[in-house]
């Protein structure tokens, strides 16, 4: 079993606010992305929190990140707001936008926030939660540069184009949260197989030539499948839409690797944000009541379990000396 660490909440988000600081970032970055960093860890999105955090320091560094990024956020109508990232963080951006977004939600009963010339987004789900947390039910549209293949033996069109979900039940809740990718599982996971030298299940990948694969590194090395079949590569069609189409960034199969070079990514984000209703606290109520249904059926809701108060923080040795390794 891997060695363990236990940090302290404030000790975790001073460690990745050190460690962007240590790569080039400016504070105002590296606060916002510790912020989303740890959140991703406390709602269990393990994958997105601090391990892909490693993604970010090393983006920084080379150059794909710009750390010291100036989001522009213009206004064309009342409930539209476009955000040029400036090569930084998208955190970043939303965080300028979100006091004006969520009160245009409110005022007008619904808003849409885009932006591109963005890193990746990391967890989608932080950014439609914290909407949910503000009384408003929000969906969200992301790319990144093209990983999966509509099907075997075609070219890579799609990044793993996820969508989330939130749905805020009131006070005293947790909202319904759903996060998910187009793709049969997350780029994430496929890059920690491979690290782990696990093998994948069958149907979710193909190698370089095209062909089936359980190798995480040929995957890697070839594309990732959609959920579905046909159904799933109609969903990334829609997502890419979505979040390139409206926020006018790049096409996943026009984008650099997120992993690799110096170029800044041009990803894009769109969120859309709603009232739940003309009288929100009934509505959330009625939610609530309908999804303590489904619960005492037996029916898992996604984002709504009970997480512990004031957690530590546990990660991997390595993962930590990796990150320490920047200060």
């Amino acid at each position: 079993m891997a060695e363990t660490l236990r940090l302290s909440q404030s000790d975790a988000h001073a460690l990745a606010v050190s460690a962007c600081l240590a790569a080039g970032a400016d504070e105002a970055a590296a606060q916002s992305l510790a912020d989303a960093t740890l959140s991703a860890h406390l709602n269990k999105r393990l994958e997105v929190g601090f391990p892909h955090f490693l993604d970010y320091l090393a983006g920084i560094e080379a150059g794909r990140i710009n750390g010291k990024a100036a989001p522009r956020i213009e206004r064309p109508l009342p409930g539209l707001f476009r955000a040029d990232a400036d090569g930084g963080i998208a955190q970043l951006g939303f965080d300028r936008a979100f006091a004006d977004f969520t009160s245009a939600a409110r005022t007008l009963g619904a808003a849409i926030f885009t932006q591109r010339k963005s890193f990746t987004t990391g967890e989608l789900g932080y950014y439609v939660r914290r909407l949910a947390k503000e009384g408003l039910v929000a969906i969200a549209f992301t790319n990144a540069n093209a990983f999966m293949a509509p099907a075997p033996g075609m070219p890579k069109v799609y990044s793993t184009n996820p969508l989330a979900f939130a749905y805020p039940l009131g006070d005293g809740h947790r909202p319904v949260v759903i996060d998910q990718s187009s793709s049969a599982t997350a780029f994430v996971n496929i890059a920690a197989a491979a690290r782990k030298g696990e093998r994948l299940e069958q149907g979710i990948a193909v190698d370089a030539a095209g062909n089936p694969t359980t190798d995480p590194a040929e995957a890697i090395r070839g594309a990732l499948l959609p959920f579905g079949g046909r159904k799933g590569a109609n969903i990334a069609l829609m997502v890419e839409l979505m979040a390139v189409g409206l926020a006018g960034a790049s096409w996943s199969r026009d984008m650099p690797d997120f992993q690799n070079g110096n170029s800044t990514l041009d990803a894009g984000l769109t969120v859309i944000a709603m009232l739940a209703g003309v009288e929100p606290d009934m509505t959330a109520g009625r939610g609530a009541d309908y999804i303590k249904s489904l619960k005492e059926g037996g029916i898992h809701v996604p984002g709504t379990g009970r997480l512990p108060e004031e957690p530590d923080i546990v990660l991997d040795a390595a993962l930590v000396a990796a990150i320490r390794a920047y200060l």
